[in-house]
């Protein structure tokens, strides 16, 4: 069924909430939905330690990311505003220009077994290498059950690190299916050290999963039309420019990369956290991955192709997406999040995920690049203000209006506002 969603940022809560209704929804999320259900309290105290309460942030939806030539409708969770304002006015302009196209590179999580104190590292490597077939049965000995499910254990590799210690790495690549994989990993891994330890008569360290997911790529692209950044096609052609200077410098200067990367997963955690992913580990396997040519560098990349007047963009990362395990079928809100997007699996998570995340970055650009960032800030932080200075629903609009107009906006000026508002109201 297709939803008409032309002033959805303009309903109420209760109205975007029956406008879902139109969505395939179960019978369950339909009622998670309806009544706002939260995550119980005795359900919390199992998932933590020292628990005291739970801790809501608000539970936004971007409709119509189109990937791969489907449409979905990405749940977010987050504090800020303009995060799910601007990936909702990427997203758009994308759609128009034929959405986001993806490619899963490969979907294999990596462990590690270190080792130390190794008296002879190429013999040791040698002597793990000539039993790679015996240890993968022995990981997959370990966790039998992802083995069932089609996954498992699939390849072994040796590194090794002279210096004063002697390291030796062992890295396992496991097949984990629909999980993220973190406790599979860890018990392969374990399973792994004593007869390592053996073969190469050394000591292990550790074993642990590694969240630098290289063997999890995932690539999307989008091709952008001119006219969507402007409606001057001389300005357009100037943005478009912009835009590629400003992908080129957050490739040289890591202060802007920062600033650049932490755009990208401003959507990515948002829609990650509404789904019950880690969104800490996609983040570290991410700034590890802008940092795999030496230096720390922008993530996406953004050309201009003269011959089809568009801007093109490519975002690669390491997306170990789960549609499975963690909290996923604990949390009600994470399981609404899933049946809102059709219950996908793990490989359409990841490629949502990364689509969202040049989106986010485009819209950032593209604000930088003409306007500025604040204008569209400054409104939001407006709203903040009014809210904290403890405006009704209907006195948020016109004490916004008016603190926009001020030199100096703060907290302050808001409460005055807000009182002259209804003095004279």
């Amino acid at each position: 069924m297709t939803i008409n969603w032309t002033g959805f940022a303009k309903k109420t809560p209760e109205e975007r909430r029956e406008l879902l209704q139109g969505l395939p929804l179960s019978d369950q999320s339909s009622a998670i939905l309806q009544a706002d259900q939260q995550l119980p309290l005795a359900i919390a105290n199992q998932m933590a330690e020292h628990v005291l309460g739970r801790f809501s942030l608000p539970f936004s939806l971007v409709p119509d990311v189109l990937v791969d030539g489907q449409l979905y409708h990405l749940p977010f969770v987050t504090e800020e505003p303009s995060v799910v304002a601007a990936a909702s006015f990427a997203s758009k302009i994308i759609k128009r220009s034929g959405g986001f196209t993806t490619t899963i590179h490969q979907r294999q999580m990596i462990g590690q077994v270190i080792l130390y104190d190794v008296s002879d590292l190429e013999q040791a490597r040698q002597n793990i290498l000539a039993q790679k077939e015996d240890l993968l049965d022995l990981a997959n000995q370990a966790y039998p059950s992802i083995v069932k499910r089609g996954g498992g254990a699939r390849d072994l590799e040796v590194k090794t690190y002279q210096d004063q210690a002697n390291f030796l790495a062992v890295f396992v690549k496991v097949d984990t299916q629909e999980a993220m994989g973190a406790n599979m990993v860890n018990t392969m891994m374990e399973a792994l050290k004593f007869p390592l330890e053996q073969i190469s008569q050394a000591k292990s360290l550790m074993a642990i999963l590694s969240n630098y997911a290289t063997e999890s790529l995932v690539t999307a692209k989008c091709a952008i039309d001119l006219r969507f950044l402007s409606r001057d096609k001389k300005e357009a052609r100037h943005l478009a420019d912009k835009l590629v200077l400003a992908s080129q410098f957050a490739k040289i200067d890591p202060y802007r990369a920062s600033t650049h990367n932490k755009g990208i997963f401003n959507g990515i955690d948002a829609a990650s956290l509404a789904l019950g992913n880690d969104w800490r580990a996609i983040e570290a396997g991410g700034h590890a991955y802008a940092s795999r040519h030496g230096s720390y560098q922008g993530l996406t990349t953004w050309t201009y192709c003269p011959e089809k007047e568009q801007v093109l963009g490519e975002l690669t990362l390491p997306m170990p997406a789960a549609s499975k395990g963690g909290s996923i079928g604990l949390n009600p809100s994470v399981q609404l999040a899933h049946d809102i997007l059709g219950n996908p699996d793990a490989k359409t998570l990841a490629k949502l995920l990364v689509s969202i995340g040049l989106a986010q970055n485009f819209a950032a650009l593209k604000a930088l690049v003409s306007t500025g960032i604040q204008s569209g800030h400054m409104k939001l932080h407006a709203k903040s203000l009014a809210l904290l200075a403890g405006a009704e629903e209907h006195e948020t609009g016109p004490l916004v209006q008016a603190l926009l107009q001020e030199q100096h906006m703060n907290l302050a000026t808001a409460q005055k506002i807000l009182t002259d508002l209804r003095n004279n109201g």
